[in-house]
């Protein structure tokens, strides 16, 4: 059964039970913003909503009938109509390794990765890292056992279900493919991401 927590002292947690209807409650939330709500961050089942000095039994009543209205929708989740693509120079450290790691040559391993529309999940971990669902299962692979202390800007990485593009340069353990001059994360951009939670991303060897 869906709930709506508490979240601190201004935040509310609506359980969705799933990223589709994470995707299709945050497209509500943001078409028609409650009074007093400054940040909604949806994730893999949940959407957290942070509203400082809103009145709260207020906004859990309004966040309770967008809740319905986005869990009995049969629809798809509410998705971006343009696809951001994403040119990637295939040179990545992990590469070869992940290419053995699956019994493919190198070659399969990148035409899989460009394969396939992918769709930003959530962000986390880093601001402007965006989990990317929809990776081709034959590349699923487990992050690295001791990660790296600084991974650059701009790598482009896999691990388990998820690929990623690394906003800002940071440690890190997961797979890297390649690298791509496309910034993702700009402070002074609006919105700062270029990849928000419902959009539609493809890569393509540069």
């Amino acid at each position: 059964m869906s709930v709506i927590r508490r979240a601190g002292e201004h935040g509310l947690l609506v359980e969705t039970g799933s990223l589709a209807a994470s995707h299709r409650l945050d497209a509500l939330l943001r078409a028609s913003r409650p009074e007093g709500v400054v940040e909604i961050v949806p994730g893999p089942e949940t959407v957290l909503v942070v509203a400082p000095g809103a009145d709260l039994p207020r906004l859990r009543s309004s966040l309770a009938g967008l809740r319905d209205l986005a869990l009995s929708s049969s629809g798809a989740a509410s998705l971006s109509e343009e696809v951001v693509t994403v040119p990637v120079v295939y040179d990545g450290e992990d590469l070869a390794s992940v290419a053995e790691e699956t019994g493919m040559p190198v070659e399969e391993v990148i035409c899989r990765h460009t394969g396939r529309e992918l769709v930003a999940g959530w962000l986390g971990f880093a601001p402007g890292f965006a989990y990317l669902t929809g990776l081709d299962p034959a590349l699923r692979v487990p992050r690295l056992a001791t990660p790296r202390t600084s991974v650059p800007a701009g790598s482009v990485a896999i691990a388990g279900p998820y690929a990623a593009i690394y906003p800002t340069a940071s440690p890190g353990g997961w797979r890297l493919l390649g690298r791509t001059s496309l910034r993702v994360w700009d402070v002074h951009a609006q919105p700062p991401s270029l990849l928000p939670p419902g959009t539609r991303v493809r890569f393509e060897a540069a």
